[in-house]
């Protein structure tokens, strides 16, 4: 499962909502997250999408 997602992301770092793109992965729990990197400072993000 090689999905991708585009869309926003809250930087903790930046305190700002970034635009970025990223991997879907499934964790044990079986919640979707998409795992990217902050274009400004390169922190990594996690964005929860729901269960999968």
């Amino acid at each position: 499962m090689s999905d991708k997602y585009e869309g926003e992301f809250y930087c903790v770092k930046c305190k700002d909502k970034r635009t970025a793109s990223g991997d879907i992965v499934v964790n044990e729990k079986g919640t979707r997250m998409a795992k990217g990197k902050c274009p400004v400072c390169g922190t990594n993000l996690n964005r929860i999408l729901g269960k999968a």
